[in-house]
């Protein structure tokens, strides 16, 4: 796909990056509606980032300065379904990584333990597996911390 232009989300695309997270997994697996994602999406310490392939919003990620004891967290990323396997999450988990890799050592997330697919990816993309949040957002489905030195 070639690269991909990452910037800070505006207005209407906070909207857009709403509606992405509401319509993708986990979030339709956890129950985490529009409302909710769009909260997340317009918080002041939430950084909203979009991937943009040719003018177009791709996809985009959310990060927090200090979300982890003090460290990095990234609390989403999703990536449009027709643009998927292209590359543009991993240049997302790039853009997060090179972004606070002078001012911290590890950057973390969490990943639910459904969704093998990303846990796959994180883990080729040299995150270790730290935690586990055992019944945390749904009965019967652990939040898996993950991290990855920087």
């Amino acid at each position: 796909m070639g690269e991909v232009m990452i910037k800070l989300a505006t207005g209407n695309e906070k909207e857009w990056a709403a509606s992405l997270m509401a319509k993708s997994e986990p979030w339709t697996i956890l129950g985490v509606g529009i409302d909710q994602c769009l909260r997340a999406c317009r918080l002041e310490e939430n950084n909203l980032y979009i991937a943009h392939h040719n003018g177009e919003a791709v996809g985009m990620i959310i990060l927090q300065d200090r979300g982890v004891a003090g460290s990095p967290y990234i609390k989403s990323i999703v990536v449009e379904s027709m643009h998927r396997n292209k590359g543009i999450g991993r240049q997302l988990l790039k853009f997060a990584e090179e972004k606070y890799f002078h001012d911290a050592r590890f950057i973390f997330l969490c990943v639910s333990s459904f969704n093998r697919k990303a846990q796959e990816f994180y883990l080729e993309n040299n995150y270790v597996l730290v935690g586990e949040f055992k019944d945390y957002i749904v009965e019967g489905h652990s939040e898996l911390l993950m991290q990855k030195r920087l």
